[in-house]
């Protein structure tokens, strides 16, 4: 009998499942994420499931995760300080790839050096010029990010950098090449980045997770679970935390299927940040050839075909102004949930939400709170005098936003913090409107009473009132909820059919009239052709009425709450390497090895060569991240041309994907 430990840590909750011999489900349990130190509401999740089962925690063969909280960070713009490494690179090209957008004002080093597309040095590293810079910023950054131009090409100058900025800093440096062997110099770049600002996220968790499991006396191998739904071992993951995006719904895409056995179905799973959308074809997801979306960045990370929006039952409701109309808006920031607050502070929220709704005029800030993340290892390097006043004065309780916001210059470093992750919100969620309308228990459903009593008398900008009571308000929230969630789905299942601007469309006028059946003159029905499997604790709630509004069977699978936590036991390890071979000149045969370019003189021979490396680098990958029963799937494309009628070669890419399942405690 073997036992595996699921865990998935998302923006609200972290569940467990335990599974036994990867067929049943012996126990599941859910528990709040706890921010300032993982460790509790992952213990709590884990303790519950070993309670449940009466399993003892040393008869644990496997422990793996998934987590979405690399994905809510990049939806939410949050991430660590770092600082760009641009070898060879200009500042014209940082607005290629979006990169300006997501470097932020961030540091950008731009150093001399870097490579031609053939591999050859285009111009000397300026070492110096690297250390002065380097030391300049040191104290201001957590993590470097590395990328020099035709690194894949040749990896040499960022692998020099990599040495030179550990030597002088100690700090995580990532090295653009070691994410992606493909070409286009920003956009690794730009995955560099972020994959910097993930680096402590993702070791906090995994830190957290290896000390439950010595706490409990858990001597098992710990996987992660990466993008694309394949596992990887936790060291890993340290280093390539950017893997690690969509690494939660992936996860809830593996569960779905391994739940239901369905074979073709729309997967959509709502958390409390995001909702993650993925289809499923033949029993397997799609993988999106381009690259991971997330939060409007298109990274270098293969990873499943997901749409993720920033819409969960802990969104922001907003009302927004569009002429004299004001419409309600959810997301795509999270926030705390007052419920949940006045959960955890009954005094604080209820003492502010009494004042400000016995006032008879609304001010800006009523119903909102704010509080510090104090979490291990928080890093505040770059904060300016007034963001590090700021964070100061919130200390370690929760307050009013009013209270913390005196001026309209302490709104702009409160976003900052924010931002950062080093502080959070309070505010008026969907989660707070299933509590008022009784479709939710568990927090402080009063509490969610008044913030809604609150909202409902803001003004629009025709001067109204926007709504008569907190349920009306209620109401709306949930209504919009479908709406939103509607609009996503359609906007995934149109992209999927091929029809360009699936986002512009999935609004578009007659669209949405179609969904409830518009039945007049003219007979419009718009809805989804796949069946809806609705995931998350929350799907129950909502799906129901978005598959009524878009006439379609919607499954709910039981488990389906802890999806994401059964996806993660139950998936595979999968490693790939790939090898580009270029043809410089007439008889060369370059390959592009990690060390360095090799030229041979026959196609032959640099075919064999680059088959036998793939397979080998992939094998040792995939025994590195924790597999066994290894077998390897060789792939090639090779590009020629004529020319002069005879067959010319251009390059080639020769790929190799490993697979295997995860080492157990009982394989060791």
């Amino acid at each position: 009998m073997s036992i595996f430990l699921g865990i998935d840590t998302g923006g609200t909750y972290t569940d467990a499942v335990l599974i036994k011999d990867e067929r049943e489900i012996l126990a599941s349990a859910k528990s709040l994420t706890t921010k300032d130190d993982l460790s509790r509401g992952i213990g709590g999740a884990v303790a519950a499931v070993l309670a449940q089962s009466g399993i003892a925690a040393a008869d644990i063969a496997l422990v793996s995760m998934s987590t979405t909280l690399a994905t809510n960070a990049l939806v939410e713009g949050q991430g660590g300080r770092v600082a760009l490494v641009a070898i060879g690179f200009s500042p014209a090209d940082m607005n290629r790839a979006g990169l300006d957008q997501v470097i932020g004002d961030d540091p950008v080093l731009f150093v001399p050096g870097g490579h031609d597309h053939a591999g050859g040095a285009a111009a000397p590293l300026d070492e110096n010029a690297l250390r002065a810079a380097v030391q300049r910023i040191d104290s201001h950054v957590g993590a470097f990010a590395v990328a020099a131009q035709f690194a894949t090409r040749n990896p040499m100058h960022e692998l020099a950098a990599r040495q030179i900025i550990r030597e002088l800093t100690g700090k995580p440096v990532t090295c653009s090449h070691e994410l992606s062997a493909r070409l286009n110099g920003p956009k690794r770049a730009l995955t560099a980045m972020l994959n910097a600002r993930l680096v402590s996220m993702i070791e906090h968790l995994i830190a957290a997770t290896e000390g439950l499991m010595a706490q409990h006396g858990i001597d098992a191998p710990c996987m992660v679970v990466r993008g694309d739904g394949a596992l990887i071992a936790a060291d890993v993951a340290r280093a390539r935390p950017i893997e690690t995006i969509l690494s939660g719904p992936a996860a809830s895409i593996v569960g779905a299927r391994w739940l239901t056995q369905a074979e073709n179905a729309i997967v959509s799973d709502i958390g409390g940040t995001t909702t993650d959308i993925a289809i499923l074809r033949d029993g397997q997801p799609l993988i999106d050839p381009d690259g991971a979306l997330v939060g409007g960045h298109r990274t270098m990370v293969e990873a499943v075909a997901m749409r993720t929006s920033g819409l969960g039952g802990d969104s922001a409701v907003q009302l927004v102004h569009e002429g004299l109309a004001s419409v309600l808006r959810l997301g795509p920031r999270r926030v705390l949930p007052v419920s949940l607050l006045a959960h955890e502070y009954p005094d604080i929220v209820h003492g502010a939400l009494n004042e400000a709704v016995a006032r008879e005029r609304l001010s800006e800030f009523d119903g909102q709170f704010v509080r510090a993340v104090n979490r291990i290892g928080r890093n505040e390097s770059g904060l300016s005098a007034r963001e590090a006043d700021l964070l100061a004065r919130l200390g370690t309780g929760l307050h009013t936003l009013a209270s913390m916001v005196k001026t309209r210059t302490d709104m702009p470093a409160m976003h900052k913090l924010i931002a950062r992750g080093l502080a959070q919100r309070g505010a008026l969620t969907p989660s707070d409107a299933s509590h008022v309308l009784g479709l939710q228990s568990g927090w402080d459903a009063g509490a969610a009473q008044k913030a809604a009593t609150l909202f409902a008398r803001q003004k629009t900008n025709a001067g109204l009132v926007f709504a008569p009571d907190g349920e009306s308000v209620a109401r709306a929230v949930i209504d919009q909820l479908h709406r939103q969630t509607a609009e996503c789905l359609m906007a995934a299942a149109l992209a999927e059919d091929g029809f360009a601007n699936a986002d512009d469309l999935a609004r578009h006028s007659l669209v949405l009239a179609g969904q409830p059946g518009h039945v007049g003159a003219a007979r419009i029905s718009v809805g989804l052709g796949l069946p809806l499997v609705g995931l998350g604790a929350s799907a129950a709630t909502y799906y129901p009425a978005v598959g009524a509004l878009l006439g379609c069977d919607c499954v709910l699978p039981e488990h389906g709450g802890v999806a994401n936590a059964i996806g993660a036991v139950v998936g595979q390890v999968t490693m790939r390497a790939s090898l580009t071979v270029t043809s410089p000149a007439d008889g060369v045969y370059r390959l592009h090895l990690p060390e360095g370019p090799l030229d041979m003189g026959r196609e032959a021979d640099a075919a064999a060569h680059a088959r036998a490396f793939v397979a080998a680098d992939a094998a040792s990958r995939a025994e590195a991240a924790g597999a066994e029963g290894i077998h390897i799937s060789p792939s090639e494309e090779i590009t020629r041309s004529q020319v002069e009628g005879r067959s010319v070669f251009v390059e080639a890419l020769f790929s190799a994907a490993a697979s295997g399942r995860p080492r157990t405690a009982q394989s060791h």
